[in-house]
């Protein structure tokens, strides 16, 4: 088993607790109730991006229309392989 720490405000831990101890259950048990059905359930996934998008909470960033081709990829990062190779080297001599 492993252990998932997450940063959550304050007002939805106190939501969290109220509701697990109104059920009579763990925090932990309902976090990962919670977690798996988010994960496992389609309608449940919809439901949560509906309820996001309404609250403008939803964030998705932004696509590009298209990816560069290989050539234009290599032209936007050529040079930057010795830039790289200096930054190393020199890292590598200071020790």
């Amino acid at each position: 088993m492993r252990q998932l720490i997450a940063r959550i405000d304050d007002d939805l831990h106190a939501r969290l607790k109220e509701r697990a101890s109104d059920e009579g259950r763990s925090l932990n048990a309902l976090v990962q109730e919670l977690l798996t059905r988010g994960v496992t359930d389609r309608d449940a996934r919809e439901r949560l991006r509906t309820r996001l998008t309404a609250a403008d909470l939803r964030i998705v960033p932004p696509q590009p229309p298209h990816a560069p081709s290989r050539a234009v990829a290599l032209g936007l990062t050529r040079g930057a392989g010795d830039v790289a190779s200096a930054a190393l080297a020199t890292e590598r001599g200071a020790r």
